[in-house]
């Protein structure tokens, strides 16, 4: 995981860093149940190489949902992986599942 990745342990530091961002939020959610773990895995590859190349256009936090779990319900995450684009603490995209390098760039680029 790039070091560019915020890890809070728990939702006030969440909302800490959404609040202290000057630029777009990338939420990323993830999982430790059994299921979610290869998915999530696969995806902080994505995630990170995503931090490193948006650095200073987007703030990347990888959340854990069962540490998050306010966060989680206020996004109305589901399952993990999942990610939420927000823009001044609201939601203005989400997306599902484990995606490609390319689509997340596409994701963030048609919101940005």
């Amino acid at each position: 995981m790039a070091m560019r990745v915020h890890q809070p342990r728990e939702d006030a530091e969440f909302d800490f860093i959404l609040r202290m961002s000057a630029v777009p939020v990338l939420a990323y959610f993830t999982g430790t149940w059994p299921k979610a773990i290869e998915p999530c895995r696969a995806m902080d590859l994505v995630v990170g190489a995503v931090a490193e190349e948006y650095a200073g256009r987007v703030t990347v936090v990888r959340t854990d949902i069962t540490r998050c779990p306010v966060a989680t319900k206020r996004y109305e995450v589901t399952g993990a992986p999942s990610h939420v684009l927000l823009k001044d603490g609201e939601a203005v995209a989400d997306g599902s599942g484990p995606v490609p390098l390319a689509e997340l760039r596409d994701f963030l680029d048609s919101h940005l």
